[in-house]
């Protein structure tokens, strides 16, 4: 044990040596010093590093550079005198290390110390004059190893550090991180570790990242990524591919170095070869792994999937099961192999979904184990109930997944071979099961929350979509999985008069509570403004203004179609929204260049100019919210780019396949909104006429005499038409006596069913009398109407209204238009 201690304590010197010797010389001096001080940290347990150098009266020294901690929480001064009897005079004057411990500083009479100090402390002179100092709180102080390297720091500090001939050295070089940036520098034995050409490094640690095995990455990025930094040392063995596709396990040593004086926080450090220090993968490095790992999961299916690829082919196991505890019943989450066929035959009765969910105390053997808390190993030949004995016939292992003084779940472990349980699984089982416990309750309540979310955000989105004449829609949300925020994406359609439909895409600046509900009332605003008849830009320019006197601090972006499936023509109106994708009967994909307004909320007079489409049969309309398009590595015009080509290589059959194709790699940081809507056409369009009827005695003779013309034209037959003659008298009659201005009406034709609407200035709609007696004079009117009409209703329009209803037609009509 002795001589590996002495070789590990070697092997460490040597890295600070070779570390120290890859300095180039060309470097600005203030600037290599920095980097030789940094070494001192990266290689020892020093917190702080200090060189002081003579002043000019040669009474004392002055700091001329540090690293590390701010140096007033050790009370290391800018100038020290240097009064005989002091420790910076004595390292001075013997040209001898002093390593002091904390009982040796409480009784220093150097001026500054802090009283009741708990470090120790290091001085080293320097060749021409001056000391280094370097702090340490490590309960042992400096070790030896601590004070080899401190020493090649000091010589290095006023010129490279010598050789040592006749020592080996390790394969391995330095690198110092940028934080902030991602900006890596490394020497050549860096690269020449990863196989990478001096020429063809650009500097960033992606481009290093990039080699390692994936399986690696999420432990690699653990040390790397800022926001999981913290000041200390830390070490890490993973493993890269090199060009030739074999891997090759590497050993990452470092310390972080806090940002100071306006200098980035910096993570320095060495990385060697680790290929012939570690024979095999070690227990330990499996649990840094999975911590890791699960560092990294989000919901309970990335925790499963992390314990099983962790535990399943180290232990060379035949099947693991994980599985949450709910009250009093397993909820399984992960089953690996999935097949049923590969699980006992009495789960197999129990798979009501997915996977099985079975009461506890169908399994006496598990149900003590999770009562006990501890780890249940079984060996081959066990008698156990058949639920469980399928599960390992060769060894079986029940682990209770503990959690806050409570078990969260179980995982099963079975092989079909006998299995000899050593010691060391035994040790990696019960810290895995920690871990793992933990972080199934951290992911359960995890997917709790998002699913509540996302349940709120679909209570406030369409529950489903109209069915349009002439046309097929689908829509899909996607909220995001980057926390646990509510979002203010929406989509609408909006079945309109006429056969036209609105379409409608948006999406509320910010994710929170205040962004869905203002969400909400937009989706309200636009289609109670759009049900009023308004076209397009009065529409938007409502919803503008009214957001604007609600006074919120959120804007709204938004994107407003209305599309005449009659015509197969559209109007498309966008405020500060991306614009509509068009798919084209042909396959040709086209992005929509149409003039926007403001968002919705910022300018109160904001003009909404309307642009023309023209549809033909077979083309898809797509309108989506930035969180599809737009990503940190793509531009908002690349992605509606990339949108169009994978639109245009769309099957247009089915919009709900189309939909999941264009979501299939969506960024999940952002809500994501898709509407897609094909335009067929209508194969029978309607007649319609329209008849202002004039306020004069002979008005509904007038009203009855047009509607009898244009039903004889129409082929409708004699029976229908005194049903219909006797809905145009009842409704005109009322608008007449009931209300002032213009009346107007109209008449639409389709197969076997016509609309007679009537639309006048009133906004008051007609009541129905619950009860008429003899002697009334009115209130018959709609009594007969309803008694008549196949349904019967008002609209608003244009601050008036349009009261209708529908006849069906005894016989077909015999003309029609198509």
């Amino acid at each position: 044990m002795g001589s590996e201690g002495a070789a590990g304590r070697r092997t460490r010197t040597q890295r600070a040596e070779l570390a120290l010797k890859t300095l180039t010389a060309d470097l600005e001096p203030r600037e290599r010093l920095r980097r030789v001080l940094e070494q001192a940290l990266a290689f020892t347990t020093a917190t702080l590093v200090a060189v002081y150098t003579p002043n000019e009266d040669g009474d004392g020294v002055r700091l001329t550079e540090a690293v590390g901690v701010p140096r007033t929480l050790y009370g290391l001064r800018d100038i020290h005198p240097l009064p005989a009897g002091s420790s910076l005079a004595d390292a001075h004057r013997t040209g001898q290390p002093l390593w002091l411990a904390p009982e040796d500083l409480g009784r220093c009479s150097d001026p500054g110390r802090l009283p009741d100090p708990d470090f120790w402390l290091g001085i080293l002179p320097l060749r021409d004059g001056g000391c280094l100092a370097a702090v340490t709180d490590h309960p042992d102080g400096f070790d030896a190893e601590d004070r080899e390297c401190l020493q090649l720091v000091t010589e290095a500090v006023t010129g490279p550090a010598p050789d040592r001939d006749g020592t080996a050295r390790p394969v391995g070089g330095s690198y110092a991180l940028t934080v902030d940036t991602g900006r890596v520098e490394v020497d050549g034995e860096v690269l020449d570790l990863y196989g990478i050409e001096p020429d063809a490094f650009d500097g960033r640690v992606e481009t290093l990242l990039a080699r390692t095995v994936p399986e690696d990455v999420p432990a690699l990025m653990s040390v790397v990524e800022p926001d999981r930094l913290s000041v200390g040392d830390r070490e890490l063995e993973f493993r890269i591919l090199q060009p030739s596709g074999a891997p090759r396990w590497l050993r990452l040593r470092g310390r972080l170095l806090p940002a100071v004086e306006g200098r980035p926080a910096r993570l320095v450090g060495t990385v060697a070869d680790a290929s012939k220090l570690r024979p095999a993968v070690s227990d330990v490095t499996r649990i840094q792994r999975l911590a890791a790992a699960l560092a990294m999961a989000g919901t309970v299916r990335d925790v499963s999937g992390a314990v099983v690829a962790a535990l399943r082919t180290p232990l060379g196991a035949d099947r693991i099961a994980l599985a949450e505890l709910e009250s009093d019943r397993l909820v399984v989450t992960v089953l690996d192999p999935p097949e049923p066929e590969a699980w006992p035959e009495l789960w197999r009765t129990e798979w009501r979904t997915e996977w099985p969910d079975a009461p506890v105390r169908a399994m006496p053997t598990l149900a003590a184990a999770l009562r006990e808390g501890r780890a249940g190993i079984w060996p081959a030949g066990t008698d156990l109930e058949p639920a469980l004995a399928e599960v390992g016939p060769g060894g079986l292992v029940v682990l209770p997944l503990p959690a806050g003084g409570r078990t969260a779940g179980a995982c099963l472990i079975g092989w079909d071979s006998p299995h000899d349980f050593t010691p060391d699984e035994r040790a990696l089982l019960t810290a895995a099961a920690g871990l793992a416990g933990q972080a199934l309750v951290r992911a359960h309540a995890f997917d709790a929350e998002h699913e509540l979310i996302g349940m709120l955000q679909r209570a406030l989105l369409p529950r489903r979509l109209p069915r349009l004449p002439g046309a097929d829609a689908a829509a899909r949300y996607l909220p995001t999985t980057a926390g646990l925020e509510l979002g203010g994406d929406w989509y609408d359609v909006i079945p309109l008069p006429e056969n036209h439909a609105a379409l409608v895409i948006g999406d509320v600046q910010g994710h929170n509570a205040g962004a869905a509900t203002l969400m909400g009332q937009m989706r309200t605003a636009l289609r109670a403004y759009a049900a009023e008849g308004h076209p397009p830009d009065v529409v938007v320019s409502h919803a503008n203004r009214l957001l604007v006197e609600m006074e919120s601090d959120l804007f709204a972006t938004c994107c407003y179609v209305d599309v005449d499936m009659e015509e197969g023509t559209a109007w498309c109106v966008r405020a500060g929204h991306i614009p509509p994708v068009l798919r084209h009967p042909d396959g040709r994909a086209e992005i929509v260049e149409a003039e926007g307004g403001p968002p919705l909320g910022v300018v109160d007079q904001a003009e909404y100019p309307m642009t023309q489409l023209r549809l033909q049969p077979g083309t898809i309309i797509a309108l989506t919210t930035d969180g599809l398009v737009e990503t940190a590595e793509t531009s908002l015009d690349n992605g509606l780019v990339r949108l169009a080509r994978e639109l245009s290589a769309a099957d247009p059959g089915h919009l709900g396949l189309v939909a999941d194709a264009l979501l299939a790699d969506a960024n999940r940081s952002d809500d994501v909104a898709l509407l897609l809507v094909r335009y067929d056409g209508m194969a029978v369009r309607p007649l319609r006429e329209t008849w202002t009827v004039w306020r004069v005695p002979e008005a509904v003779r007038h009203a009855r005499r047009f509607t009898r013309r244009y039903l004889r034209a129409w082929g409708v037959a004699t029976d229908d038409v005194d049903t219909v003659l006797l809905v145009v008298s009842e409704l005109v009659t009322n608008a007449l006596v009931h209300t002032d201005g213009r009346v107007r009406l109209d008449l639409t034709l389709l197969n076997h069913r016509l609309r007679v609407a009537v639309a006048d200035a009133s906004p008051r709609s007609p009541v129905k009398p619950t009860s008429i007696g003899w002697e009334a004079t009115g209130g018959r009117g709609i009594l007969l109407v309803e008694a008549v009409a196949a349904a019967w209703g008002t609209l608003p329009v244009s601050g008036g209204k349009q009261v209708w209803a529908d006849i069906l037609l005894e016989q077909a009509p015999t003309s029609a238009r198509t």
